[in-house]
């Protein structure tokens, strides 16, 4: 397996927090997958994408970006080669819905190449994949979240990176633009790009992800093609929660059915 992005042994904290969320953790991303992470909430999934992405120092071991540091790289550098659609991102007062996607070509830019003709080219395709072209003269803080949320992965379209990071994606979008969203990560990956992203839905990660990484209180505890090891006995050891694990009839792939209210009393009883 070749692996542009990996990490090797270790351990992240936040300083502020004083507390380690994980130590001694090696993980390697498959080129060309669409690697999902899973696991319950305050487990290390979101503080691993940030330290896979360069946000966040690790406190020990090394982040390994195309065979080097990712901290030996210049930031521009980084943003030229992995783009990050980051949780809750805020944008500056009053910008513009294509104001703010124009910045995603700000790592393109030189000194002696500024805007051009491909930049507008990248916007208005990032802008029109993401279902947002009506909204360019809108002000981003005026749109809802499920809007704002689109937005912001156009700007990370608009980056064009072979690497996509993407933290809790679906957050704020109703059911039916989770599933667009996620369709149209399944066409980036169809196209040859490497995606990493956080869901909480085991369901939609089961269907969409090529590679899973399953975490518990910041250890990884499996990983692999969905199909191989989402089982019920491994989503009750990482969630606690008893279920039954069936195949989608969509789409064939695992389908975590959770047992019913009566059957866990009875369960829990027993």
């Amino acid at each position: 397996m070749t692996s542009r992005l990996s990490g090797s042994d270790l351990t992240l904290a936040y300083d502020h927090h004083r507390r380690v969320v994980a130590e001694h953790l090696d993980v390697r991303i498959p080129d060309g997958s669409f690697t999902v992470i899973v696991g319950p909430n305050a487990c290390g999934k979101s503080t691993l994408l940030r330290a896979l992405s360069g946000l966040l120092a690790p406190r020990h071991g090394t982040v390994a970006l195309d065979g080097a540091a990712i901290s030996s790289y210049r930031a521009k550098e980084v943003a030229r080669r992995l783009g990050l659609l980051a949780q809750s991102a805020t944008a500056p007062e009053g910008i513009s819905v294509a104001d703010l996607v124009a910045r995603g070509r700000y790592p393109h830019q030189r000194l002696l190449r500024q805007w051009t003709p491909e930049d507008e080219f990248q916007v208005a395709r990032a802008m029109a994949a993401t279902g947002v072209t009506e909204l360019a003269d809108r002000a981003v803080d005026e749109l809802s979240g499920g809007q704002r949320q689109r937005v912001w992965m156009a700007m990370a379209l608009a980056q064009q990176t072979d690497i996509l990071l993407l933290d809790e994606p679906t957050t704020y979008l109703d059911i039916a633009y989770q599933i667009d969203l996620l369709d149209l990560c399944a066409d980036l990956h169809e196209q040859g790009r490497t995606l990493v992203a956080v869901l909480h839905d085991l369901n939609q990660a089961c269907r969409y992800a090529t590679h899973l990484i399953a975490m518990k209180t910041g250890k990884i505890v499996a990983e692999g093609n969905p199909r191989e090891i989402i089982t019920a006995e491994l989503v009750e050891d990482v969630y606690g929660l008893a279920c039954q694990v069936i195949p989608d009839p969509q789409t064939h792939t695992p389908l975590v059915v959770p047992a019913a209210r009566s059957a866990r009393g009875a369960r829990s009883a027993g």
